[in-house]
């Protein structure tokens, strides 16, 4: 594989918009955002700065990205660190220190590629690289529906930890969870 997996830089924040924005536009980004390309593309420069310059930080969060050859970005996958301490990002409050992994996005014509792997194995370290207190467990969750995305997920050593919860604005849809102990 010749692209390069790396973290995002605060001032990357316009490329970061725009795979995200991108990623919003795939055809199956109702069953894996809770974010509508309608909804992201009128937010302000000043919240994408901010959000890169938030993971970029790497003590709340942390987006890799992934750079093809040429520089375009390809992928994208974030950590958020969750603590029992912490705020509820999803769910409900952490029961051990854990980070959870949320949009995740590879370009369709680098799918297949070993791209998703790379993402996600640099999502991962970083969690367990983290330290006071180290994290236990890497988590994500996935809508019921989307059987591609599952499948990746238990093909790279995730499993279904037990727990659901509903899908905010879908009155019957459920998010499954998957974790990886350490």
């Amino acid at each position: 594989m010749d692209h390069v997996i790396r973290p995002v830089l605060a001032e990357e924040w316009d490329r970061a918009k725009e795979i995200r924005l991108a990623a919003l536009q795939d055809p199956v980004a109702h069953l894996a955002f809770l974010e509508s390309y309608e909804h992201a593309v009128q937010r302000p420069d000043s919240f994408w700065q901010d959000r890169a310059a938030h993971a970029a930080e790497g003590v709340t969060s942390r987006q890799f990205i992934a750079e093809a050859p040429d520089g375009r970005w390809v992928g994208t996958i974030t950590a958020l660190v969750e603590r029992p301490a912490g705020e509820v990002r999803f769910g409900e409050v952490a029961e051990s220190d854990q980070t959870h992994l949320v949009a995740v996005f590879v370009r369709p014509e680098v799918r297949g590629t070993g791209v998703a792997e790379a993402l996600f194995r640099a999502a991962i370290d970083w969690s367990w690289e983290l330290s006071a207190p180290p994290v236990k467990r890497v988590r994500l969750y996935v809508h019921e529906d989307n059987a591609r995305a599952a499948a990746f997920y238990r093909r790279i050593g995730f499993v279904p930890s037990g727990d659901t919860v509903p899908v905010p604005g879908e009155e019957t849809a459920r998010e499954v969870e998957y974790e990886v102990l350490r």
